[in-house]
């Protein structure tokens, strides 16, 4: 398991962290995803993606809000992840973030799991 830090980007209400987990890409999004702070978790995603992770582990533990742009930047990774043969699984959602995908019906194309120990195959879980 690698622990170190692949990428982060920051900007006060935002800090998005990556870690390889074998063969996913682990990203921690913290703090507030929404229209001023999409691209900091769109360009991670799609740096993952270019680098060849198609299994992408979005942990949402320490997301405190997701507005529809947020949802958006998720879906979009969904779509470009599922077109490389692989998807993007969010992990450890709290109650807040959680109805945003229940209202919008965004939570049936994601697979969810409790928590990223759950959401990454094998040895190489962690959480």
């Amino acid at each position: 398991m690698d622990h170190g830090t692949v990428g982060s980007a920051q900007s006060g209400r935002l800090l998005v962290e990556v870690r390889e987990a074998g063969a996913s890409a682990v990203v921690t999004p913290a703090g507030e995803l929404d229209h001023h702070t999409a691209d900091l978790l769109r360009d991670p995603l799609d740096a993952c993606l270019a680098k060849g992770f198609s299994r992408l582990v979005i942990d949402c533990s320490r997301l405190e809000f997701c507005d529809s742009t947020g949802l958006n930047v998720l879906l979009g990774a969904r779509l470009k992840a599922e077109a490389a043969g692989g998807g993007v699984h969010l992990a450890g959602m709290l109650p807040v973030v959680a109805r945003v995908f229940e209202i919008t019906g965004a939570e049936a194309v994601f697979t969810v799991h409790a928590s990223v120990a759950d959401a990454v195959p094998g040895p190489d879980a962690d959480g």
